[in-house]
């Protein structure tokens, strides 16, 4: 079987477990280190000539990461392709063990069972934080309600602000995001890089947690680790003078 991924997570997930099943990957699929595979282009827009030249039995996608028109374009074209969507960790981990086992895994992989071992052992964080979570600035876009990142976020202890709003993704002026008044600032490393030089002086005088955005958007073997991860992280806030 031949596999071409538009989704780095799923990358991971697959090159980890079914090693030589995956022919072709995005430009931005870093993990496993050293990946050796026919590169695409990038997630949003694939070079859809080069992913049809590599003959693939099943393109892999995911709703958030690629374009529906790239979806009916392979789908066109007479390739099957398998949509992934999960918004909670417990949806990621059913999908992730549905996929590899349709894929031929022959078991569950260990960093599955560690990841479900991780979220399972979670203790529950008191009192929640009520937080913003920007994903990008210029302009600010933060994480709404139903979405993956804020199911670990949530399962960590973080009430995010925005979980009610309309959108997945809102799109706030800086006014408004200091208005709801958060006691945390959650700022991811992608898609937007915040860093402790951009992000926390927008926010000044309210902790901001630099987070890993491998560990708290990917759904793949970095969610054996991400539970530890992301609260140490949450628990070591920067904070701007006022």
């Amino acid at each position: 079987m031949r596999v071409v991924s538009l989704v780095p997570s799923l990358t991971e997930a697959v090159a980890l477990t079914l090693p030589g099943l995956l022919v072709g990957a995005t430009d931005w699929c870093a993990h496993p280190e050293g990946l050796d595979v026919a590169r695409v282009g990038g997630s949003k827009y694939p070079d859809l000539g080069r992913v049809l030249a590599l003959r693939p039995d099943l393109v892999l996608l995911n709703v958030e990461e690629n374009r529906r028109a790239d979806a009916d374009a392979l789908v066109a074209a007479g390739v099957p392709v398998r949509v992934t969507y999960p918004r909670t960790v417990d949806g990621a981990l059913t999908e992730l063990a549905d996929l590899l086992r349709e894929l031929g895994a022959p078991a569950e992989p260990e960093w599955l069972a560690a990841a479900r071992r991780a979220w399972a052992d979670v203790p529950a964080a008191r009192p929640p934080r009520r937080a913003v979570v920007p994903v990008w600035r210029r302009p600010w876009v933060v994480l709404g309600g139903d979405t993956f990142a804020g199911d670990v976020l949530r399962r960590l202890g973080v009430t995010n602000l925005y979980a009610d709003d309309a959108e997945r993704y809102p799109r706030p002026d800086l006014d408004e995001l200091r208005a709801r008044e958060p006691e945390l600032v959650v700022l991811p490393d992608e898609p937007y890089r915040f860093t402790a030089d951009d992000g926390p002086e927008a926010f000044p005088g309210v902790p901001c947690a630099l987070l890993s955005g491998r560990h708290l958007t990917w759904y793949g073997p970095s969610l054996a680790a991400a539970p530890a991860v992301l609260s140490a992280q949450l628990a070591d806030p920067v904070v701007r003078p006022g």
